[in-house]
């Protein structure tokens, strides 16, 4: 489960934002922006509530599925790896997501046609490069309890 949550947050940070951007700018459209983020928005929706759920699960079960051949320290750091995503993906949707919805909510107009100078566009854009840092530290904790569970099962 952890390794198809990591696949679709990868695929997600390298394909599904950027081709939203991608080819809603290139049509020239004054909102592109917000409706890339619209998109985005409902994936990175599904991805954080996803891995907010799995890494939950997996540390439910991490004791009881604990193998003989695993070391301390690495049952250790696995179950603060799952943590570590349960949290940032959880402030993620919870905590970022939702302050970043309530600023487009406040607009009278698009984010896109913000005065980059405007405070709620600089917190907009604060935001959005949180949303960015959590999600990466979710998939850095998912690649390294992924590489424990391989070590683990090879043993």
């Amino acid at each position: 489960m952890l390794a198809i949550w990591f696949g679709a947050a990868l695929f997600f940070s390298v394909v599904v934002a950027p081709a939203a951007f991608g080819v809603l700018r290139s049509h020239g459209l004054p909102n592109a922006s917000e409706l890339a983020g619209a998109i985005v928005t409902r994936s990175l929706s599904v991805v954080n509530l996803a891995g907010f759920a799995i890494a939950l699960l997996l540390l439910v079960t991490l004791f009881a599925a604990r193998r003989e051949s695993t070391g301390r320290v690495a049952l250790i750091v696995e179950a603060v790896c799952l943590v570590l995503i349960a949290l940032a993906t959880s402030v993620g949707h919870w905590v970022i997501a939702a302050r970043m919805r309530a600023i487009r909510a406040a607009l009278e107009v698009p984010i896109d046609q913000i005065a980059s100078d405007d405070a709620r566009r600089i917190a907009f854009n604060h935001l959005h490069g949180y949303s960015v840092n959590a999600l990466g530290l979710a998939m850095i904790a998912a690649l390294i309890a992924l590489v424990l569970l391989a070590r683990g099962l090879r043993q």
